[in-house]
């Protein structure tokens, strides 16, 4: 953790030194002695720190050491830190007094812009303050020696994930006979059992209970037994209203606005009434019975046969929470542990050479199926029998920790990781247990923790891709959640083992507050607030060394002025809050790197000085609330996120701005634009200049709510061609637009595109020609409500019926259409008599049909496709009878797709 810690200070001090040379920077007398100083014992620390942080498990002293150094390393990142953002200030007012910045290029400091300035010197408190910490280290630095450390060579060796798909671990070896014993349990009823019967798997952490909790929940068996079926983690400490939340979220979407716990129950109730549920309770601890008495009491609402599964590591639990079965999980036997071992180590045959040291290295996992599968991804990575040797010799085997035998398999594969990923992972002991972490928030609290750098041709967000691929393949992360529509991941969590170890990494740096009393935190997630938590807003404001800050608090009303003293800030996420505008003050965040507002319903305006937040790089809103976009924004060409630039309908009094101010903000990966209905002139829409913004990927655009159906709308038709992105775009999408086509003639060069929604696209009469997009593999269409009928014209075949291609639609693979009202037909165009003439969507998955209620049939190329695994038709009047399972006239012709679900619509 250390080491990470001490080379982003070395990078601070390069990076000063660089400064001093290129911008000509006057130190006090005897500071540049000072950083010289600091950059020469933070280089000799440097190099032993990897034993010293080997040795800190065995060595208390050690560790001692380790904590100077890091309270001295906060410090001294602190110091610099407000010394640079003291220098990037100067300049940027510079800027300001200035006729116009001069947009050039990029520099160390300010990443995007080049400035005219005289000599600045260095504030006299920063040079205080930087002579004490460098006689600190001094100390810190001498006492090194008596520990004789070995010094090792510092190299980073970060190998980019591989390109075959890797995922959850979710191989399961050895645990054939506990399934069926666990589903005899789940499913055999008894007229003598009570009705709601409890049943627990108890072992040692790490031992696979949460594993075959899972296999069970999700086997065809428990779908079609139970009428509910629910999944909450309980982990520790208990809390009874948060578990009743999540029971009632499970079964209604949300139960935010509830707080009290008998009401929550009461619904619990009336949802559960007379039906037989399932229910797991994940990783129990309390071994208080009174703490389940008021939930048991709800859940007896139930029907005969209804069941709940307890996983724990303790009897004593499952006896207070009285269950009336046990299974107690074992190890998995030498030759079972061997197969999982082997199946995850070696990516073809098992090698001869290795397979003696391999069984060894099994064998000191003793049958724990997480150490097994975590040694088992390190030494994928490693090819040489010297390797394996080191790991099987390691002194980690000898620590005597919590769960002592899965740390030490943690310990190895955490030190085998290049010094940038420990740092990022051990981060991740912020989260509470089971939480569902987001990989592309995860990956901003990492930037803002300046764990990430941008390279030469590559942002530090992809950067932050690849540490989190790494993490996954190394099997610290699990349970991930996929994009249904591109199959890249959007969440993981952790096992509570993994977690665990995180903690026991970052004992003394990260944990849980209720009070903010802690003046030098770096990161502040604050997820909630009830009457006992002593947090309030002014605490919250008054850590000056957060890098990062998330909180949902109820009753905030307004952020105080005194956020600007925050200077470190550089993650500040306010999303869903009722805030109708924010202090001009919070623009003084000069390293502010990301500023979500995601779902604040009632913010009316952003602060007009928001152009001086030069450094931030993702700008977070969704609301209609905003009308327009202040002048400044052009100036933020950092910007990679820019989820709604608001077109607006007048000047506001000259504070607004136009499209055209987007021309300069060459850096966007992500752009939503709305208000577009306010384009008076389609020549700002071209000075925008979207064609030559090759960074982008994704692109949305919203034409606003109001129709009028005695207009042409033709104007809209010349400002969405107006608007062609750069042809290696990959995501679009087209709301509210009121043109009769969809298809401006830049359409067909977009050779990149994945993903297309057409949202309330409800004046085109015909579907666009789609099938003509090489690369599409998700199409999602909503209320065309003129559209009558689906033909040739889809699928980019010319009226005289020939088609540019053999194949449309080659790679589409999701493919859902939402409330046409008024189509009927869909044509079946794949047969000339019995001549095939073309193929029609040979890689679809998924099909999705909402609210159509006229459409009769589906074609033939749907219902023999041999690629499709689910089909979902939803609130559709004619279709839903036609395929009813076992009862439809054409039910034999879905009837061997694997998941067909034919439901109302809700």
């Amino acid at each position: 953790m250390a080491e990470t810690l001490v080379s982003v200070i070395l990078d601070q001090l390069a990076s000063i030194a660089r400064q001093q040379i290129e911008e000509q920077l006057m130190l006090v007398v005897g500071v540049d002695d000072d950083i010289q100083k600091l950059t020469s014992n933070f280089r000799s620390i440097r190099a032993v720190l990897e034993d010293a942080e080997n040795k800190q498990f065995k060595d208390n002293a050690v560790r001692d050491w380790l904590d100077k150094l890091k309270e001295a390393s906060y410090d001294i990142d602190d110091v610099l830190d407000e010394w640079k953002t003291s220098i990037g200030k100067s300049q940027l007012k510079e800027v300001e007094n200035a006729s116009k910045p001069m947009i050039k290029k990029v520099c160390p400091l300010i990443p995007c812009y080049t400035f005219c300035f005289r000599k600045v010197i260095m504030p006299c408190a920063i040079t205080r303050k930087i002579k004490s910490l460098s006689k600190t280290l001094d100390d810190i630095a001498m006492e090194k020696d008596r520990f004789r450390f070995s010094s090792v060579e510092h190299t980073i060796d970060i190998k980019p994930p591989m390109t075959a798909s890797f995922g959850d671990i979710s191989i399961v070896h050895g645990r054939e006979a506990d399934k069926e014993e666990l589903l005899n349990k789940l499913l055999n009823e008894s007229s003598q059992e009570p009705a709601i019967s409890i049943v627990s798997i108890v072992g040692m952490g790490g031992i696979g209970k949460t594993t075959l909790a899972r296999l069970v929940f999700n086997s065809d068996k428990m779908k079609t037994h139970f009428d509910k079926k629910i999944w909450v983690c309980v982990s520790d400490p208990f809390d009874e209203i948060r578990i009743a939340k999540a029971i009632l979220e499970s079964l209604v979407g949300d139960a935010s606005k509830l707080s009290e716990l008998e009401t929550i129950l009461q619904h619990i109730s009336q949802y559960l009434d007379r039906k037989k549920f399932f229910l797991v309770l994940d990783d129990v601890w309390t071994e208080d019975s009174k703490n389940w008495e008021q939930l048991k009491d709800c859940l007896k609402c139930g029907s005969q046969g209804s069941r709940i599964l307890v996983t724990t590591r303790k009897q004593k639990v499952a006896k207070a929470i009285g269950a009336t079965n046990m299974i107690m999980l074992g190890t998995l036997s030498e030759n079972e542990s061997w197969l999982l071992f082997s199946q995850i180590a070696f990516s073809g045959e098992v090698s001869e050479k290795l397979e003696d040291i391999g069984r060894k290295i099994v064998a000191k996992c003793k049958g724990l199926p997480l150490a097994i599968k975590t040694l088992g991804s390190l030494l994928s990575f490693k090819t040489n029998i010297e390797e394996w040797q080191s790991v099987l010799d390691s002194e980690m085997w000898e620590i005597e920790e919590v769960e002592r035998g899965v740390f030490p398999p943690l310990l190895l594969s955490y030190y085998d990781l290049p010094f940038p990923l420990k740092k990022c992972f051990s981060y991740c002991a912020i989260f509470p247990q089971d939480h569902e972490i987001k990989k592309d928030e995860l990956i901003k609290l990492w930037m803002a923790q300046s764990y990430l750098r941008d390279e030469r041709n590559k942002d530090m967000e992809l950067t932050g891709e690849e540490y989190f691929e790494n993490l996954a393949m190394r099997s610290f992360f699990q349970d991930f959640k996929r994009n249904k529509y591109d199959g890249s991941i959007e969440s993981c969590k952790m096992h509570d083992i993994v977690h665990d170890f995180a903690r026991f990494l970052t004992k003394n740096e990260c944990f849980s507050v209720e009070t903010s009393n802690e003046k030098r935190l770096r990161s502040l997630v604050v997820r909630s607030q009830d009457q006992r938590s002593q947090l309030t807003t002014s605490k919250l404001f008054d850590n000056s060394s957060l890098r990062a800050l998330k909180f949902r608090l109820i009753g905030i009303q307004e952020i105080p002025t005194k956020i600007k003293k925050m200077i470190h800030l550089r993650y500040l996420d306010l999303s869903t809050y009722d805030f109708e505008e924010l202090p001009k003050e919070l623009c003084d965040l000069y390293n502010l790197q990301t500023l979500n507002m995601a779902w604040c319903v009632k913010l009316t305006k952003l602060p007009q000085e928001i152009g001086k937040l030069i450094n931030l790089r993702h700008l977070i809103f969704e609301t209609y609330g905003i009308k327009y976009m202040p002048k400044g924004i052009e100036g933020l060409t950092c910007l990679r996120t820019l989820k709604n630039f608001v077109v607006s309908s007048s000047s506001h009094g000259g504070k607004a701005c136009s499209i055209e101010s987007l021309k300069n903000l060459t850096n966007l990966r992500c752009l939503g634009i709305s208000g577009l209905e306010n384009v008076g002139d389609e020549g700002e829409v071209k000075r925008a200049n979207l064609k030559n913004k090759t960074n982008l990927l994704s692109l949305s655009l919203d034409f606003g709510l109001e129709y009028d159906p005695m207009k042409t709308y033709e104007s809209q038709e010349m400002v969405l061609e107006a608007l062609e992105p750069p042809p290696n775009l990959v995501k679009l999408g087209l709301w509210n637009y009121r043109g009769k086509t969809i298809w401006p003639n830049w359409m067909i060069l977009l050779t990149q595109l994945r993903e297309l929604r057409l949202e309330c696209c409800c004046r085109c009469e015909y579907l666009p020609p789609s099938g003509k997009l090489s690369s599409l593999e998700s199409l999602f269409i909503d209320k065309a409500i003129y559209v009558k009928k689906v033909g040739n014209e889809f699928f980019g075949i010319e009226s005289d019926g020939i088609a540019t291609s053999s194949i449309v639609f080659t790679k589409l693979k999701n493919l859902e259409f939402w409330d046409m009202d008024r189509w009927e037909e869909w044509d079946d165009i794949t047969l000339r008599g019995d001549e095939l003439v073309i193929t029609i969507m040979p890689s679809l998955h998924y099909l999705k049909i909402g609210g159509i209620h006229k459409l009769k049939t589906l074609p033939n190329y749907i219902l023999q496709s041999p690629t499709l695994k689910q089909l979902e038709i939803v609130g559709c009047n004619t279709l839903s009878q036609r395929y009813e399972k076992e009862r439809g006239e054409d039910w034999h012709k879905i009837s061997h797709i694997p998941d067909v679900t034919i439901r109302e619509q809700s």
